[in-house]
């Protein structure tokens, strides 16, 4: 289903982020196996019996290495070898499988190029928001728990403190980014760093406020260290510089998931920040 529910575009309950740290849904797990399909299990339909097979060594190696397990368990014929792979797969929790790929990207023994297998999973874990990447053939975590937390967290302090305009950039940055079918990371980081922009023009009571000139009128109500304050303001001159995010709107662009989401953990802690300081102020 495209969206999120009612409740949550208008704030009324929790927002969880999409992006997979400590789970595989289905379709994840599905793409994932479409891709070891097409490397693995495909080719090997076509031999018969694993000693006529060009992958004997990997699936020697992957019996000995991974599953650790007697080599007089493999199947002689290679049809078995694959449901018993399809088998394991299926049964894996998220751990065991991410364990499975990356292991099959560090074997030196396969027919194929490494790196088209790396760079076909990163498209789907890309695509199915995994949280997730082959980095230089190295499976590492783009995002954790902490940035996550963070982004539900500036959610959940707006809707609490009355902040309604940074609830909705912030819930409309999350919604684009998370468009399994058609994401928008332009409009996300515009989203983004509106929120901030919002925040700032609701403290200062000056709703025409552009981000530079509202933090330097915060500066004179709240403490903002001033590295801090010219970080956001170089971040601001990120989003309205000629790349068109908020001029030229152009229809090509650099901008990819990894921008996105970037900004949004940026600016989701810079809106939490704020609100901290807010209230502390006005208590």
């Amino acid at each position: 289903m495209k969206g999120r529910k009612f409740s949550e575009r208008i704030g009324k309950s929790e927002i969880k982020t999409e992006i997979q740290l400590d789970y595989i849904d289905d379709d994840l797990r599905n793409s994932l196996w479409n891709v070891v399909i097409q490397y693995i299990n495909e080719p090997l339909r076509d031999t018969g019996y694993l000693s006529n097979s060009k992958y004997k060594r990997f699936i020697q190696s992957l019996w000995f290495n991974h599953f650790k397990e007697t080599l007089d368990k493999i199947p002689s014929v290679t049809t078995l070898i694959r449901k018993e792979i399809r088998s394991r797969f299926f049964s894996w929790n998220y751990l065991e499988l991410y364990d499975f790929i990356d292991f099959i990207v560090r074997a030196n023994n396969l027919p194929f190029k490494i790196e088209r297998f790396a760079n076909d999973c990163n498209y789907v874990l890309k695509r199915e928001l995994s949280g997730y990447r082959f980095v230089n053939l190295e499976l590492a975590p783009i995002t954790d728990e902490v940035q996550i937390a963070g982004i539900e967290d500036a959610i959940n302090q707006s809707t609490n403190n009355g902040f309604v305009g940074v609830n909705l950039h912030l819930t409309n940055a999350l919604n684009k980014l998370s468009d399994r079918q058609n994401p928008d990371y332009r409009n996300s980081i515009k989203e983004s760093i509106s929120a901030v922009e919002s925040i700032c023009q609701q403290i200062t009571g000056d709703n025409k406020a552009e981000l530079g000139k509202a933090i330097k009128k915060i500066k004179k109500t709240l403490p903002i260290h001033g590295a801090l304050e010219q970080g956001f303001i170089k971040l601001y001159g990120y989003t309205s510089d000629g790349d068109g995010i908020r001029h030229a709107m152009m229809e090509e662009d650099n901008l990819d998931q990894e921008d996105a989401l970037y900004m949004l953990v940026s600016c989701s802690s810079f809106a939490s920040y704020l609100m901290v300081k807010w209230n502390k102020l006005n208590k």
